[in-house]
């Protein structure tokens, strides 16, 4: 199989080529194997490339499909995640979690893992261990964070889908910046298991970025469901989310916002291109609104801070601490906070996060869908985001942070589900991702208005220029 034939594919239709006998799973191999590799020496969004693929079934839905993994978890048993650091080095998982399980189970083919931002806590996967991950679209660009290397290897031609996970954003917003799908289930949608039962407090979902909204609907339909003793459990879906594709969403109420609840300004690109794809939610019958959940920034902010405990408690009670200096300067900053919070200042961070989802689900009783930008901005040069500045406190790194993306932290909080598609590009041709919500349980909505929009709107020939 040769390699532009090869990147001309998503999941499902290299799935089908390999099911029909076209070619074999052998052939798909060699193609990604070398995808990977040229893909990687483009834009360094690998940490290791396997010389063998992680095991999969073989007569699984998406069998021999070409997969990464992310560096966080525990995720693949044996397999080291260092999540970014030089003070997790040579640490492997003890065993597979229960979506592992569901990857092999589905027939994905593992080749390695893909690049993150130190204790994946930023929207930029630049770290020291592993150095600058560069958007195919854009070189000097970066991709997001903190699933920014499964973003930028899936962009580039790598793979069709890669793991991800999404703790206030980190899945939607590479997908922003790389031109790409990317979800986050509800809130217990996707276990945990067995290594946490309340990921970052419930802000905190593994999935996947991909190409295309059908694999994202395939995928979420294999892994979806309950690990054994886990504390959330979304509601299961009343069919399949691959049959909502072609499903008409005509019924539907859409609240459009482009105003930040921070009050930071949106880029005019930005917000046009939100606009056009709400002008054409109206043309293909929904009923469009200028709406909004009238959330408080100030909890949103505050609720997050929580989760930011729940990242750093591994790190500060693990039996072997990492060392200050082998760790990055916001790494430690983060630490040192989170070392000194009182039960009361937890508490107060949980109760937040309690109002936002109040205010928010309020809303939902209203609409089915809200449209945002993902990103308030266009991808970031490198070197945006770094805590170099001795001005810099946690609270000041974070604004910085959020300032740039404001519109996806506040369904981490609430545990709403989000897409973000690859809609719109700017002038420069980078690309703009439109970020749909829906209410808790509801990714059937989503998906079927996600189609519809890739019907209409289609970006499958758009490719980056670094790519292929």
């Amino acid at each position: 199989m040769r390699h532009h034939e090869y990147v001309r594919y998503d999941g499902i239709g290299l799935r089908d080529l390999i099911a029909s006998g076209e070619v074999s799973a052998a052939e798909v191999a060699a193609a990604a194997k070398d995808a990977i590799v040229a893909a990687n020496d483009r834009v360094n969004g690998m940490t290791q490339i396997f010389d063998t693929p992680l095991g999969s079934a073989p007569d699984g839905p998406l069998a021999g499909v070409p997969f990464l993994l992310k560096d966080f978890g525990p995720v693949a048993d044996g397999v080291e995640f260092s999540i970014g650091s030089r003070a997790l080095q040579g640490v492997k998982s003890p065993q597979d979690s229960e979506l592992m399980t569901r990857f092999r189970a589905a027939g994905l083919a593992a080749f390695g893992v893909t690049t993150v931002p130190e204790m994946c806590i930023s929207y930029a996967t630049e770290s020291v261990r592993y150095g600058i991950t560069r958007n195919p679209w854009d070189l000097s660009r970066g991709v997001g964070g903190s699933s920014g290397g499964a973003a930028a290897m899936v962009a580039a031609g790598a793979v069709p889908i890669a793991h991800g996970s999404d703790g206030a954003g980190s899945l939607r917003i590479p997908a922003s910046c790389c031109g790409l799908v990317g979800v986050k289930p509800s809130r217990g949608r996707v276990t945990g298991a067995p290594g946490s039962g309340d990921p970052g407090f419930g802000m905190t979902g593994e999935f996947a970025v991909t190409r295309t909204v059908r694999d994202a609907a395939l995928l979420l339909d294999l892994v979806h469901g309950p690990g054994v003793g886990d504390k959330y459990t979304a509601p299961p879906p009343a069919r399949p989310y691959l049959q909502e594709l072609g499903a008409s969403p005509k019924a539907l109420r859409v609240g459009l916002s482009t105003t930040a609840w921070s009050g930071v300004a949106v880029d005019p690109e930005v917000a046009a291109e939100t606009v056009r794809v709400a002008k054409v939610l109206s043309e293909l019958g929904l009923q469009v609104e200028h709406a909004s959940p009238e959330v408080s920034w100030a909890d949103a902010f505050l609720g997050l801070k929580g989760q930011l405990a729940a990242v750093a408690e591994p790190w500060l009670t693990s039996p072997r601490p990492p060392q200050p200096d082998k760790l990055e300067a916001v790494s430690r900053a983060v630490l040192a906070w989170v070392r000194d919070l009182k039960v009361t200042d937890l508490l107060a961070c949980l109760a937040a996060q309690h109002r936002v989802s109040r205010t928010v689900g309020a809303f939902f009783t209203d609409y089915d869908i809200l449209v945002t930008p993902t990103l308030g901005q266009l991808p970031a040069p490198h070197g945006t985001f770094t805590y170099d500045n001795p001005s810099h406190t946690v609270d000041s790194w974070l604004t910085s942070i959020f300032d740039h993306g404001p519109f996806a932290l506040v369904f981490n909080v609430t545990g709403h589900p989000a897409i973000s598609l690859p809609l719109g590009q700017s002038a420069d041709g980078l690309p703009i991702g439109v970020q749909l919500v829906a209410p808790y349980g509801r990714e059937d909505l989503l998906f079927r208005v996600a189609a519809q929009l890739e019907d209409a709107l289609p970006w499958r020939d758009r490719t980056p220029p670094f790519s292929g």
